[in-house]
């Protein structure tokens, strides 16, 4: 008989977000008419920009044309989008070979996929709060993992331990759930703790276009050393709105290299044997992003976002809560006020305000009596959800 893998047995029920469906479900069958805000939604709310639409159309209709028409392109990426990814690096000081860029079909995907290059021996240090899949994705594949807990002592973004004993390591700067940033000298200590280790950081930089603060690198190849113990995935579901559309990248240095082989190489191999590369016509769309037209209308939509956050920091600071996050980040991490669990303030939010988040208990133990906002809704909804919270906690 087949064995199957039996990790997956070792996963977690997933409830977090089908409880949320589930009470919010129950909520509205018993208050019909009742209009629910839900600022717990991770997917943005805007529009592509619309350099990626005419960039989508163009895309399309040379697929209509025999001299125009393009089949196959190559596994890693198409040469015109890697270098304009590179070009955006190097505007930020940081020199990257296009042949160092990785076109994928999102930051999620590629996270999981990644870990094809490393052996189930290596333990996975994870910091916690965290996404739900870094934790998943190893399970399934049997690796031991280590949790890191932060919290408010270190504005959920921790140093590193010296007593971890990991091979790799998931930072998210900005981060998600939490909202918190890894400063410049953070990251530096946890590129030194890598390089003495021998371990290699798998850097989520998925909302990196959310960030203003000169402190807060935006790649973490602006530091020193990350060439040679480093690993970056970004994403342009955030950053321009693809989360229907599915286009990342990941960036992979020539320099990294672990028992006389280079990963890149190692990564190279692995696309052009599990995939056939992302769609001509997504690329094409990918590329406007990186125009000056298209970048100035993403960074519209951000500003958009930035907005909401900015709304929903001034209804807690009216109200007193603690927070962090809404400054360089789509997400604002707060401490759910008198005293209660995480659950628990999702229940006496939505029966009083009728206003939806996410509880941080979801995203590990050390989420308990937290509960994270997020900005990608509407300006109407986040401003009326926050007048209700005004009101609830006043």
């Amino acid at each position: 008989m087949i064995e199957l893998n039996r990790h997956y047995a070792e996963l977690e029920e997933s409830y977090l977000f089908a409880g949320i469906a589930q009470k919010v479900a129950a909520y509205e069958a018993a208050h019909p008419g009742a209009r629910i805000l839900r600022l717990g939604i991770g997917d943005v709310s805007l529009p592509l920009p619309e350099a990626v639409i005419a960039a989508l159309h163009e895309g399309v209709d040379a697929q209509a044309r025999a001299e125009t028409f393009q089949g196959y392109l190559p596994e890693c990426g198409a040469p015109f989008l890697r270098e304009a990814i590179a070009r955006q690096y190097a505007e930020r000081g940081v020199a990257l070979d296009a042949g160092e860029v990785f076109v994928s079909s999102g930051a999620s995907d590629e996270l999981g996929d990644i870990l094809d290059l490393f052996d189930a021996s290596s333990a996975a240090l994870v910091v916690e709060p965290a996404y739900p899949a870094y934790v998943d994705a190893n399970v399934i594949a049997g690796r031991r993992i280590v949790r890191l807990e932060s919290g408010k002592d270190d504005g959920f973004a921790p140093w590193p331990d010296p007593a971890a004993d990991a091979d790799l390591i998931y930072l998210c700067s900005p981060g998600n759930p939490t909202g918190a940033h890894f400063t410049r000298d953070k990251l530096k200590a946890w590129v030194e703790f890598a390089n003495a280790r021998g371990a290699i950081i798998l850097f989520d930089a998925a909302y990196e276009a959310f960030i203003s603060d000169a402190d807060v690198p935006h790649s973490i190849f602006e530091v020193e050393g990350a060439r040679t113990c480093a690993i970056e995935i970004c994403s342009l579901s955030k950053t321009a709105g693809f989360t229907g559309t599915r286009l990342g990248y990941t960036v992979i240095p020539s320099a990294l290299e672990r028992g006389g082989m280079r990963l890149a190489d190692m990564w190279v191999r692995n696309r052009t044997t599990k995939t056939n590369g992302v769609s001509f016509v997504i690329q094409r769309g990918a590329a406007a992003v990186f125009t000056p037209e298209g970048r100035r209308q993403a960074e519209r939509n951000i500003e958009v976002y930035k907005g909401n956050a900015r709304v929903i920091r001034e209804a807690l600071d009216a109200v007193g809560v603690w927070y962090c996050g809404g400054v360089n980040a789509p997400y604002v991490w707060m401490e759910c006020p008198r005293g209660l669990g995480s659950w628990e303030f999702f229940d006496y939010l939505l029966e009083n305000a009728q206003v939806v988040g996410t509880p941080g208990v979801g995203f590990g133990p050390c989420g308990e009596g937290f509960f994270r906002l997020s900005s990608f809704g509407s300006p109407e909804d986040t401003a009326e959800a926050m007048r209700r919270l005004r009101r609830l906690l006043a």
